[in-house]
């Protein structure tokens, strides 16, 4: 059984930063697309980003880009998201999602496992 639990959440400054983490179990890290997504409230659940842990390749939603960095460590089956220069527009509940496949897709509905979720509050 695959389990995603999302960590590092919380209440910062506009300008602020924080650093997201997803503990992966249940799966081969390598074998995995994995993604970051958000949902606001009242808003659909959107792509934020996506890491093929097959070719290293990443996306990013243009609204992140330039803040926002995916990355992972295959030893600890752990994928993390850098949030720099945080907005008060990036408030939002973060996911973790995991597909076993190896095209990075900002498609939740591509995705079969989904972690709990982490609050993000920017204030301004």
């Amino acid at each position: 059984e695959v389990r995603l639990v999302e960590s590092g959440g919380g209440l910062v400054q506009a300008g602020g930063s924080l650093r997201l983490s997803c503990a992966a179990s249940g799966l081969t890290f390598s074998d995995y697309l994995m993604g970051w997504f958000r949902q606001a409230p009242g808003k659909e659940r959107e792509g934020v980003s996506c890491i093929s842990t097959f070719d290293g390749s990443t996306d990013y939603a243009d609204s992140v880009k330039g803040r926002f960095t995916v990355s992972y460590d295959n030893a600890k089956n752990t994928m993390y998201l850098q949030i720099n220069s945080l907005k008060p527009e990036d408030t939002a509940v973060y996911y973790c999602a995991a597909d076993p496949g190896d095209i990075c897709l900002l498609v939740p509905g591509i995705y079969d496992d989904w972690g709990q979720g982490t609050q993000v509050t920017v204030s301004s």
